[in-house]
């Protein structure tokens, strides 16, 4: 069984959190803090295994907590939901090791796939010795296959990968269409990918105004 920490200062937002948490196999919700304080007194207290950190707290900012956690040498995993985009806040989260970003508002669905993958993941690096490079290189292996069953439905993992690398060398944002331009594919189809790789927190969105409705331009989170 995988606990989880719940850390929002919004009190019913936390409770849907754990409800959300409870109906996902193998994952049981052992305490929820609202604030920064909260969270880092619980961490020492319960040895959670996985703190979904909230951003916006009213003592600190959530990486601020995320800091203190590592440098305190908590041994436990992060996953971020937060309702913050700036790419600052992104990288500040992805810099400190977390596990995934996932942008409130969001869907039980969302939850589910990141902690099913955040699991298989867990399963593949965690609970088995790791003596040799095999050894590694087939949990590493585990884990991008599990990430890509994460994937939402009608999305494969050979297009997300090349929509990924398309966007990554660009120099410049890219819109959906010059996405699909450079990567050789629909810009239906584009869109669809780029929304997902900014859901969960690999790009970043800006608005370009011009005549008729704003363009959305996407840049790699680096």
């Amino acid at each position: 069984m995988i606990t989880v920490l719940v850390v929002d200062d919004d009190f019913r937002v936390a409770r849907i959190h754990c409800g959300f948490v409870e109906q996902v196999a193998g994952f049981a919700v052992v305490g929820v803090a609202h604030t920064g304080r909260e969270a880092l007194d619980a961490v020492a207290a319960l040895r959670p295994d996985l703190v979904l950190l909230d951003l916006y707290l009213p003592d600190v900012f959530g990486l601020d907590v995320l800091a203190e956690l590592r440098t305190s040498a908590h041994d436990c995993d992060v996953l971020v939901i937060s309702a913050a985009r700036e790419a600052d806040a992104v990288r500040g989260a992805v810099r400190n090791g977390i596990v995934n970003y996932l942008l409130k508002p969001f869907g039980f669905d969302d939850l589910r796939r990141r902690l099913q993958q955040y699991a298989a993941q867990r399963a593949g690096l965690y609970a088995t010795e790791l003596e040799n490079q095999a050894d590694i290189d087939r949990a590493l292996s585990q884990a991008a296959r599990s990430a890509t069953q994460a994937l939402p439905k009608g999305l494969s993992a050979e297009t997300a990968a090349l929509v990924e690398r398309t966007v990554r060398a660009a120099a410049v944002t890219l819109s959906a269409a010059e996405c699909a331009d450079r990567a050789g594919i629909s810009r239906v189809s584009a869109r669809r990918y780029l929304e997902f790789l900014r859901d969960t927190g690999r790009v970043t969105v800006t608005l370009r105004y011009a005549q008729g409705r704003p363009e959305r331009r996407y840049r790699w989170s680096d």
